[in-house]
């Protein structure tokens, strides 16, 4: 089977990629691919529902790209001392350690705190004159971005910076200069950890610098920075994209919209977990290595092979769920991929979910004639195949 190119339609790959997903999946679930022009040699990407679900749990495939010998001119930094970068056994005891702090109870209590930031995040927006704002600056970022600082203790952080750091490591701009974002966000990280264990609070960062494992096993500095990393970024970049796909995919859909005003309480819970399948916040896993010769949905893939699970490709998956392409704020939806699969599954899901309901439902109350803003400029998508998602939503009401 011949090697597709997807980098060769960048620009419309970005705007949809779906019929993308969808033409593959056609000829099968897993396809030998070059995804970008900066990709260093072609991918295995899984597009099918049931071979992304084995490829995320497939003991065969790292995550661990330090130890995988592609990259031996890359240098690591502290930063990628983190579980999603790591395999058993060191996961499990870096997941173990942190999953003592990032408990449910602490989830819930930020509950309160999460609706008083949206509240006053809706009360700027619905205080702006002209009655039209960029959703992504006045809700979708920091929202998620306010709630993960305060969690783990830093509400002081150079937001402006961090933002333009994180956002060039989860969708570089093409043709940036900047290839240090990854390095100034390491250094960046471990000032803030070390200013933290001189000036401890009760805040997760906190708590996980003085955890200790019942045989006394702790986090070390490098996993300390790692942690901080992971959660930063992940806590607000994907729950950006969640609340902002979202809100599209619901005024693209007036009438489903319609239904959801109507009954937040019956349909909220189940209309976020449609927004989560039907364009989730991240399209495709980050790299894994085949480090034997493996199998998946029947494909042989070579040892030393890379291999990418299209989320976004497996929840448009017919085989998995009826009328795919449909938007279905009524569709039982369990079972997508949005948050992963296996020992990787996103250990904030349970944050994220509670932001996206709190923020779409305030909205959606305040601003009962919330439109597209076509005066605001057409959306600009993110590039690169990890995240899915706009910089820019132009709303109205």
């Amino acid at each position: 089977m011949p090697v597709v190119d997807i980098s060769a339609s960048a620009e419309d790959f970005n705007t949809d990629p779906y019929p993308f997903y969808a033409r593959l999946r056609e000829a099968g679930p897993v396809h030998e691919v070059i995804a970008s022009a900066a990709e260093f040699e072609p991918s295995w990407l899984v597009v099918g529902h049931e071979a992304a679900r084995q490829a995320l749990n497939h003991p065969a495939l790292s995550k661990d790209w330090a130890g995988s010998g592609k990259f031996p001119d890359a240098l690591a930094t502290a930063a990628n001392s983190n579980m999603l970068e790591s395999d058993p056994p060191h996961h499990t005891r870096l997941r173990r350690l942190v999953a003592r702090e990032f408990t449910a109870r602490r989830m819930e209590a930020m509950r309160p705190r999460i609706q008083q930031i949206t509240d006053e995040l809706l009360d700027a927006m619905a205080a702006r004159p002209e009655r039209s704002a960029d959703l992504i600056k006045s809700l979708a970022f920091p929202l998620p971005m306010t709630v993960i600082c305060e969690l783990l203790g830093v509400p002081d952080l150079d937001r402006e910076r961090f933002r333009y750091w994180s956002n060039e490591v989860v969708a570089p701009t093409p043709g940036a200069l900047d290839n240090n974002a990854h390095q100034h966000l390491s250094s960046y990280l471990a000032e803030l950890v070390e200013a933290k264990a001189k000036a401890p609070g009760e805040d997760l960062l906190s708590a996980l610098i003085r955890t200790r494992d019942e045989d006394g096993d702790s986090l070390s500095p490098d996993e300390l920075i790692g942690m901080a990393f992971l959660l930063l970024v992940a806590g607000h970049e994907t729950t950006v994209n969640l609340i902002s796909n979202g809100v599209r995919a619901l005024l693209a859909h007036p009438g489903q919209l319609a239904e959801l005003r109507g009954d937040f309480d019956g349909l909220l819970d189940g209309a976020v977990e449609e927004m989560l399948r039907y364009d989730g916040p991240v399209q495709n896993s980050t790299f894994r290595f085949a480090r034997e010769d493996l199998e998946i949905a029947g494909t042989a893939i070579p040892a030393g092979a890379t291999v990418l699970v299209s989320l976004a490709g497996a929840d448009r998956d017919p085989a998995r769920f009826a009328d795919a392409d449909t938007f279905d704020i009524h569709r039982a939806p369990q079972g997508h991929l949005a948050f992963g699969h296996g020992l990787h599954f996103c250990i904030g899901a349970p944050l994220a979910r509670m932001e996206g309901r709190i923020a779409l439902r305030g909205l959606l109350e305040r601003f009962p004639d919330l439109a597209d803003d076509p005066a605001g400029g057409p959306p600009l998508w993110l590039p690169g195949s990890l995240m899915r998602g706009v910089s820019r939503l132009p709303v109205r009401w």
